[in-house]
């Protein structure tokens, strides 16, 4: 069953958790810097299969050479959901 679209009212809550992570339009969204190219490679692969195993893909985004902006929505919901919020914690533990 799908989740349910989190009310505008309540998303600050999330966000309150989820300290590092930004709203961004309907998405939330966080930038990551690294030493190198390869750290920043290993990272967006490290995160894909996270995203791959919880069946909840972000937008992942490599750019400068060493940084990477994921960007998180329920596409089918047109905005944020619980899942969202739990991915983003994933997310977090990867980066440690």
């Amino acid at each position: 069953m799908a989740q349910q679209r989190i009310s505008e009212e309540n998303i600050p809550q999330f966000l309150a958790k989820h300290p590092k992570w930004q709203r961004s339009g309907n998405a939330i969204t966080q930038h990551f810097q690294f030493a190198n190219f390869l750290a920043a490679m290993g990272f967006a692969n490290a995160v894909a299969i996270c995203a791959e195993a919880a069946q909840h893909h972000p937008d992942i985004q490599v750019f400068s050479w060493n940084k990477v902006k994921i960007s998180i929505v329920t596409h089918g919901q047109g905005g944020l959901t619980e899942s969202d919020f739990a991915l983003a914690a994933k997310i977090d533990a990867i980066q440690g």
